[in-house]
């Protein structure tokens, strides 16, 4: 990833997880928690493309599963957030630019109900079964309608920095190609070109009127 990606990524992602955890996760809503840093993820995969979706869902759940008050196993979220960041890359919109809310919101509400499973799933391969407690269709309600409701004031804020943020490359062909003419422009008028053909013209008029002068003043002692 470029150096600009992967600084805007890593602020919004550290920024993100703070929330969470310090705000997000002491709410004490009923069923899951609303996940900021799944909604982070998303943004940035929407306008970043899947690979680097992909990275910045690794990178973003793993300091999830290291910060405290994490009780699970390292590298679930983070498996979890990678995957959904690929796949949240592959419907990237054209350009980074979203022509309606309603592509990105069928989105979340497809990344809340996949993260969730796959939490889950994971979870009881590596014997934690305390979804199952809560009970999984309450989890899957709760996770889509808290990120739902919070995806429209978060989304588009992330997706709006990570273009800003982009280098465009046609702007820079456009710049060079108009820096370009401007210099070529200067060069072809550029006032020594000038100087030198008027030097050369005043040359050849002087040598002229030189020559002019000497035939007369021949023809008068001629005569």
């Amino acid at each position: 990833m470029r150096f600009n990606r992967m600084l805007l990524a890593t602020t919004l992602v550290v920024v993100a997880l703070v929330i969470q955890v310090t705000v997000l996760a002491r709410l004490h809503l009923p069923g899951a928690v609303p996940d900021l840093l799944l909604l982070t993820v998303l943004g940035l995969a929407l306008v970043y493309g899947h690979v680097s979706g992909a990275l910045i869902g690794f990178g973003a759940g793993l300091l999830a599963d290291l910060a405290p008050p994490a009780e699970h196993a390292a590298g679930r979220y983070a498996l979890v957030l990678c995957v959904i960041g690929y796949l949240a890359g592959l419907v990237k919109p054209e350009k980074g630019q979203v022509r309606s809310a309603t592509g990105p919101l069928f989105v979340v509400v497809g990344a809340a109900l996949g993260a969730t499973l796959l939490y889950a799933g994971v979870g009881t391969l590596v014997g934690d079964d305390a979804a199952s407690h809560v009970g999984l269709g309450n989890l899957l309600f709760t996770a889509a309608l808290y990120d739902l409701l919070l995806a429209p004031f978060v989304v588009p804020g992330v997706m709006a920095l990570a273009r800003r943020a982009e280098n465009d490359p046609l702007a820079e062909t456009n710049g060079n190609t108009k820096a370009s003419d401007v210099s070529s422009g200067w060069l072809s008028t550029g006032t020594g070109l000038s100087i030198g053909g008027q030097r050369g013209g005043l040359r050849t008029k002087m040598a002229k009127t030189k020559a002019a002068r000497a035939g007369r003043i021949k023809g008068v002692k001629r005569l």
